[in-house]
């Protein structure tokens, strides 16, 4: 893919500014960001801000598509995510609330054109408790600016030919938050030889004068100032004809705005341009500066006894009066353009950051008090606004109990410069997705969704440690040989991916050069940088985690600390997934054992069944379904038994035994149920069970139902039309020892289906059970299959694809009267 054009990239900078501009000054938000998908939608990336500067945004430049954030989500899925407030964000997104705990509310929301999507826009906003968040027409103001910045972007693209991807490292586009003018300033051109000027309407404005009316004559301006500088102004005149140029002259000039004679002080500033046409050498251009109470304000705030300090949105500071200076023991020259926490080593703290971070993105001000010595404190209050901070530092009393108090920050400064939050949000991002992820596969998922967006790399790859041997258990890219030459290797093998584990350093390496010269001969690919990280957890080598990049790659100090960090994070939920798969598969091994290994061939019906395990839990679950040939027909068995133990999976053994036994005997339908019943109540286990249990007759025209306590079976007729079958619903199982259930008499056409399940299959959390069961009957309804098979996996489907199913899934079907 190609990247920008020159006119392109200018007009796609021009529509992101213009977009998340009006999406802030449309709503009450302060702040907002648009990111867009990187080339291989593997991850967004910021592309815009406006109100808040990217320093702040420490790791959230890039984001992993799938990572459980608003933005990404908002991506992901096309819907818009509204948090009203902290408390809203912390219980529907913690991930986001863990690495920006501050109070606000945001609005994520798509960037689209049509069915695609390009990316997602977000605007942040001060939220205390109490806080509604946006109303619904700015929720659809937001929107309707997202959906016509995808218009553009696609517009843009077919027009010409630039993609719409954003690529990692781009400069993003900032639009400073609006702040009242301080500062005014008018341009002229001075006719050296004729003595006119020609001039904007600022300068005008400035001098109170009508931009139609000036004659561009210096007298009529030496008029509007005040008689003591008209010879100073007259001095300028001279000092431009005779030396080409006016050097910082201050005039007052009379302001008539409230119709008094107030004056006003402004700065002249002029030369001749350096250039070999004479006609330009004749011209004096310069400007005219009004600093309105600019300079008064300086003043004023230079006479305060209080320490008076401005930061800029992303905290470098950009002025200090001198009481400031004094108290902080710095001079101007040391803090001006540069970050307190930089400077002061008694400042380096991360809370100190974290409080600008906080005061800026919650707009609320904030305040701590520092130690400079044991015996020295200083008082410290923010107060933000969206251009930036204003902040004030006075002399203070030492606390009653420093040690207690713990928004002090430590007495003696840190030995080394601590992690910036920036960094610490890739560790705070990666430790809180493995926490929820249970397999290798899902480790390993999240560990390629975080670190690749995170870095900037483009192969990863983990290997393993299998019979003192390195074996590939995950990788992900478009390299298909990314280090092939590593599988099978002894750990004794002198190469990057063993050394780096045997050794337990990582290994950092920039270019093919670096690598050739350290491990001569080895296959270097079409990867031009690459990072060794070796996983070993409770001193005990697990594997290597490796990343490539397909362009030369510099890592800085904090890249190398941070990847080092998350290597240890890595491990330990590898060994633990690793433990977890092996105990898995022991436990799901058993209770396959338990279920019928093969069904029986009956002819003029088609059978299938499914089963699949619950995802977000390891131990065993108790549903089951069997097919039990006897003399009279073909009973169909379906049951759960609650509970997730090996005691419910060893009850579930028993009862489908006991249905066995009562079929096989000739009993009727509800005597069938009536003796499992008992047989469960005997059993003691203090365990209950659903049960669905049907016979079908030789014929096969017709069945008998019954039902304890389980979700009716559905049936689909020849002609489509699905019905939940109206049975007699008893007790379930292990209630009551008298419990009777009363059967019920079905018609099966000869080409309908019958669907029997457990309640896994239709079961939401906070969703009526009834909902669940009539979405399966209209999946059941229109689902096209060419075989039953076919239609057992269209209604597993969406069950298939969760990767945190709380439930066991049984699925019986039944196809009658086929030949």
């Amino acid at each position: 893919m190609r990247g920008l054009t020159a006119s392109g990239a200018a007009e796609r900078e021009r529509l992101l500014a213009a977009a998340v501009v009006e999406a802030v000054q449309g709503t009450s938000a302060y702040a907002g960001s648009i990111f867009l998908r990187s080339r291989d939608r593997r991850s967004i990336v910021l592309a815009a801000t406006c109100g808040v500067p990217p320093s702040l945004l420490g790791g959230w430049r890039l984001i992993a598509a799938s990572s459980p954030i608003p933005v990404a989500v908002a991506y992901s899925t096309g819907r818009t995510v509204h948090l009203v407030n902290a408390e809203e964000t912390m219980r529907r997104y913690p991930q986001l609330a863990v690495a920006l705990p501050y109070a606000f509310g945001s609005c994520s929301v798509p960037v689209r054109a049509g069915e695609e999507l390009f990316g997602s826009m977000a605007i942040v906003w001060p939220a205390s408790p109490g806080s509604e968040g946006l109303s619904k027409p700015q929720r659809r103001h937001v929107r309707s600016i997202a959906c016509r910045l995808g218009d553009a972007l696609a517009e843009l693209r077919a027009r010409t030919g630039d993609p719409v991807e954003c690529e990692p490292g781009t400069a993003t586009v900032e639009t400073l938050a609006y702040s009242a003018e301080a500062v005014q300033v008018g341009l002229f051109d001075w006719n050296l030889g004729s003595g006119i000027l020609s001039v904007d309407d600022a300068f005008c404005a400035i001098f109170s004068l009508d931009p139609g009316a000036f004659d561009g004559r210096p007298d009529t301006l030496a008029s509007c100032l005040h008689p003591g500088d008209r010879a100073a102004f007259r001095a300028c005149v001279r000092e431009a004809v005779g030396e080409g140029r006016i050097t910082a002259r201050r005039l007052r000039v009379r302001d008539r705005s409230d119709g008094g004679e107030r004056y006003r002080t402004i700065e002249l500033w002029g030369r001749v341009p350096e250039a070999d046409d004479a006609r330009t050498a004749t011209h004096l251009v310069g400007t005219v500066v009004d600093a309105r109470a600019g300079g008064a304000a300086v003043a004023a705030v230079e006479r305060l006894p209080d320490g008076l300090f401005s930061l800029a949105p992303d905290g470098h500071v950009t002025y200090a009066n001198r009481c400031a200076l004094r108290l902080l023991d710095v001079s101007a020259d040391d803090v001006l353009g540069q970050c307190l926490w930089d400077v002061l080593p008694w400042l380096s703290d991360p809370s100190v950051e974290y409080r600008h971070r906080s005061a800026m993105i919650s707009q609320a001000p904030s305040s701590f008090l520092v130690s400079r010595t044991p015996d020295q404190w200083l008082a410290f209050s923010l107060h933000p606004q969206p251009d930036g901070v204003t902040g004030r530092v006075v002399p203070a009393t030492r606390p009653p109990s420093a040690a207690a108090a713990p928004a002090y920050p430590p007495t003696v400064a840190p030995a080394t410069t601590p992690a910036r939050l920036g960094a610490m949000y890739h560790v705070l991002q990666l430790s809180s997705a493995l926490t929820e992820a249970v397999t290798t596969r899902q480790v390993c998922e999240v560990v390629s969704d975080q670190l690749l967006p995170a870095f900037g790399g483009q192969q990863m790859a983990i290997y393993v440690v299998r019979n003192k041997a390195m074996h590939l258990l995950h990788h992900t890219g478009h390299h298909e040989t990314f280090l092939d030459w590593l599988q099978g290797l002894p750990l004794h093998a002198r190469l990057p991916g063993t050394e780096t584990l045997t050794s337990g350093a990582p290994l950092f390496i920039e270019s093919q050069t670096d690598l050739v010269r350290g491990y001569p001969g080895i296959p270097t690919g079409q990867v031009s940088s690459w990072v060794y990280l070796p996983l070993i957890a409770s001193g005990r080598p697990v594997g290597t985690c490796v990343l490539g990049f397909d362009d030369p790659h510099h890592f800085t100090e904090k890249d190398r600390g941070v990847l080092t960090a998350l290597a240890g994070l890595i491990a330990q939920a590898l060994e633990r997934a690793r433990l977890y798969d092996s105990e898995f598969a022991v436990a799901h091994g058993l209770q396959q054992a338990l279920l019928p290994h093969r069904l029986p061939k009956v002819p003029g019906i088609r059978i299938v069944a499914r089963y699949l395990p619950a995802t977000s839990g390891m131990e065993i679950g108790g549903d089951w379904y069997d097919v039990i040939p006897t003399d009279t027909g073909i009973c169909l068995v379906i049951g759960d038994v609650e509970g997730h133990s090996i005691a419910a999976a060893a009850t579930m053994a028993q009862l489908r035994s006991a249905v066995r036994a009562f079929a096989a005997a000739g009993h009727a339908p509800g005597d069938v149920m009536s003796g499992v019943n008992r047989t469960l109540i005997d059993l003691d286990s203090d365990l209950l069970a659903s049960c669905c249990y049907i016979h079908l007759e030789a014929h096969r025209g017709h069945a008998s139902a019954v039902t304890a306590g389980h979700p009716a079976p559905l049936l689909r007729l020849p002609n489509g039309t699905t019905n939940v079958l109206d049975l007699h619903v008893g007790t379930v199982l292990g209630v009551d020892h008298a419990s009777t259930y009363t059967p019920t008499r079905i018609c099966l056409p000869p080409g309908s289906v019958l669907a029997l399940y457990t309640d896994g299959l239709v079961e939401k959390p906070g969703t009526d059970i009834g909902v669940g069961i009539d979405r399966l009957r209209v999946s059941l309804a229109h689902a096209r299959a060419d075989s039953l098979d076919e239609l057992a996996d269209r209604l597993l489907h969406h069950a298939r694809g969760s990767s945190h199913r709380a439930d066991d899934i049984a699925l019986l079907l039944t196809e009658h009267g086929s030949n």
